[in-house]
Parts: C-alpha cells; structure tokens; sequence
C-alpha cells in the first residue's frame, strides 16, 4: 500500500505529517510523491484565514479528480475548527484531537476495503494532555520536534484557539527522552516547535529555557533552534539565561503583526511597539550577529494609511532579516471578521505589495552584508539548480546558504563546515567549498 500526505500551513503542522508519514511507514505502508499511483491521499489542512480553507478544499477536489479509487483522508486544523463545514469529497475526517481516530479508520479500510465515510471531531477540554507525535527528517540532520500545542491568547483575526484547544506542554521528562532518542539516531540540529512556543511549561510550571538545556545537554547535537515565539513571553531574565547556551542559534522568529499601536490593541495583542523595540535591543544586545525574523498583517479592519506608515517605518528601523507579510483576511469565527471599517481587498494588497517591497529591500541589505565573511553552515542534502550539483545548509542565523563544490566532494551531508559567502541570490547566500578547507 502507498501512501501521499500534502500538508498545508505551518512548520508545526508539517512536522506532524511528519510524524504520521513515520507511523504509517512503520505499519507497512510506503510513502510515495505521485498522486496517481497511492492508494491513500491524506491532506493536513490549514484553517488559519479563508483563503487557507479555500485552498483546502481546492485540493480535495484536484485529488478526487486524479485519483478516483484512492481514500481520502482529511485532518487538521479545518475540520477542528469549523466541525459542521461540508467535507464533500473526503472519505474519513478529523481534527487535530484525534489523531488515533485517523490511524483506526483507515487499518480497518485497508482491511475491509470498506467504502463508506466517516468522521470524528472531537472538541477539546480544558485539562487535555499534550498529545506526542513522532519526528521524522529523511536528512538525518534537522529534526523538527513539536513541544507545545495549543494557543491561549485569542488574537482578535486568529481561529487557532478554537482549532488547537488551550495550551499544552510536553512533560520535561518526556522531551528529556525524545532529545536524547533523536541525538542518538545522529540528527546534528534539534528544532523546537509550537503553536505558541514561547508559552512552553505554562502548564507544567518550567519554560522554554527548560527545553532549551535539555537539548543542549545531548552530545549528539550542536545545535539547538527555536520557532516562532510571541514577543511579551521573551523576558530579560529568559533571554539571559538562553543566552549561556552555546548550543542555541541566534535565530529569533518573533511575530510583530503590526509596528502601530492602536492596530496592536484593536488585534489584542499584548504589547507595544516600544516593548516589542526594547525586546529587539536586548537580543542584539545578548546575541551579538542575532537575526530578527516576523509576520506582519496589512490592512487590518480600521488601518489608516498612517497606521500602515508607522509600521512601514517601524520595519524599516528595526531592519528585520526577513518579514512575512499577509493582507488580512477575514477569518470567519473571529472577532476581527465583525469589526467595522473592513479594509478593501485592493487597498490589502496595495499595502502589502509596498511593504513586500521594503522587505525585499531589508532582506537583500542583510544578505549582501554577509558576502565576503567565513560562515559556518550545517550541511542538510545535495541539491541540483540549472545542471549543477550543490549542497545545501544553514548558518546558525537560519539564512540558507546553496554550497557549489569545485570537484563534486562527497560525504558532506551532516557535517558541519566553513566556507566564504562569494554572493547572494534572492533568499540565499551561495558559497564555494573547496576539498581540505576547514571544517567547523
């Protein structure tokens, strides 16, 4: 039997599907990237705006269409979120609760070949545990590991309360386990994950620090990463202490959303943009050469043009290394959705062309400063780009560096290198590595 899971949205829910791909491959089953030829097609969808779910079932329709006699199986965060939505086309759904309920259904179909549909969405509770799913990276160099869950917050445009339940932490002594499992099967880098990451421990009494050490303490790994953190948990004293771990990259995802006050209340967001610049100073401060990535929603409801301006010159100041920028969309179930002075589309996406444009123009700034130094890069895989073979890596900062090889050296996957940044490409840096240079 053959299986095909396309994951839509976040870097959590693609180190789920992961994780299940890891399941279904121990239970017999063989992955494949070719629609056409699996017996079984799983979507782990995105709720996170509308136009997510548009997408969604897009897909659902293009799968049913190309591979009529596969089951379909659809899980995430939709279904989780909007549990009475019309799922035409699916043979078995889920949520994000029930992952269980996925891996029954569909033994008992391989078994039974049976052909009606079913459906399980089961709400979640306050109280619920931390539900672990296996990591998987066929690299053996990265390993994406999913500690928290769960989002406690309430941001006014946001649905992921309502599609992941409250916040939850995996136990410390489990994630001692797992860190310790992943560093012995000769991962180099360990990625923490989460919903709402820097929320670890809330409801286990530690924090994020507490995952950083232990992580750290495995000999297996030189690196430890972090995801994507909210600003008003990464305290002085926090950052002080992950500051003494050597092992922790220097790479900080913190969502902005806004550079505007008023848009940061009308958002529900619980800081300002002075805090969220104090913030900004400290880590440069601690992490000398640290990179500050963000989201940023545009033309959210009541956005003035000199709303969008401040933020406009708030990103300018803070001279991110890379923003993600979104139009907001009207995500049905939030409050957002019903608040007056909704922004026109067109004006959305004229505010969010001018601000991709600054972030262009930042994210090119950033990496031609770094043409001409020795960074060190963590080799993931070998690559091919217009005929030519290249290795592929990171830096600590997290920019992805595409390595070209003067003889075709093999064996350097995993390793951990130095090499000269001779240029850049549009979100890369590209190096030359030549047989006997140092290695890191």
């Amino acid at each position: 039997m053959r299986f095909q899971i396309m994951t839509l949205g976040c870097k959590v829910n693609q180190a789920e599907s992961a994780g299940l791909a890891s399941v279904l491959t121990e239970k017999g089953l063989t992955q494949t990237k070719i629609t056409a030829e699996a017996d079984v097609l799983i979507v782990n969808s995105c709720a996170v705006t509308g136009e997510s779910v548009r997408k969604v079932k897009q897909l659902l329709r293009s799968l049913r269409r190309r591979n009529p006699s596969a089951l379909l199986l659809l899980t995430g965060c939709w279904p989780q979120a909007f549990p009475e939505d019309d799922f035409s086309g699916a043979d078995f759904v889920t949520g994000t609760r029930d992952r269980a309920a996925l891996l029954s259904w569909l033994s008992e179909a391989l078994t039974q070949r049976a052909s009606q549909s079913g459906q399980q969405i089961t709400p979640y509770r306050k109280g619920d545990a931390f539900s672990e799913m296996p990591c998987a990276d066929t690299t053996r160099t990265r390993a994406f590991l999913k500690i928290q869950d769960g989002c406690n917050q309430f941001c006014s445009y946001c649905i992921i309360p309502y599609a992941r339940g409250r916040c939850r932490s995996m136990p410390l002594d489990r994630l001692r386990q797992e860190a310790a499992a992943l560093s012995a099967k000769g991962f180099r880098e360990i990625v923490l994950t989460g919903i709402n990451l820097g929320f670890f421990g809330d409801d286990t009494g530690c924090s994020i620090a507490d995952a950083v050490e232990i992580c750290a303490e495995q000999e297996g790994f030189i690196r430890v990463r972090l995801g994507s953190l909210e600003p008003e948990r990464m305290t002085p004293e926090l950052l002080a202490r992950l500051s003494r771990c050597d092992k922790l990259c220097p790479q900080f995802h913190l969502s902005l959303q806004s550079g505007c006050d008023s848009v940061l209340k009308r958002m529900n967001r619980r800081y300002t943009a002075a805090e969220y610049r104090a913030l900004a100073e400290n880590i440069h401060r601690l992490f000398p050469g640290a990179a500050l990535t963000t989201d940023v929603i545009v033309g959210f409801p009541g956005e003035t043009e000199e709303e969008f301006a401040e933020t406009l010159a708030f990103v300018r100041e803070i001279g991110f290394a890379k923003v993600h920028v979104f139009p907001f969309s009207q995500r049905e179930g939030t409050r957002a959705a019903r608040m007056p002075d909704q922004v026109p589309p067109p004006v959305r996406a004229e505010r969010a062309a001018r601000l991709s444009a600054l972030a262009d123009e930042i994210r090119s700034a950033h990496l031609a400063s770094r043409v001409g130094e020795r960074l060190t890069v963590l080799v993931e895989g070998e690559k091919q780009q217009n005929a030519q073979t290249f290795f592929s890596g990171h830096t600590p900062e997290g920019t992805l560096v595409k390595i070209f090889t003067e003889n075709c050296e093999k064996g350097l996957q995993n390793s951990l290198i130095c090499v000269t940044i001779k240029g850049y490409e549009q979100d890369s840096l590209t190096a030359v590595y030549r047989s006997g240079e140092e290695e890191a």
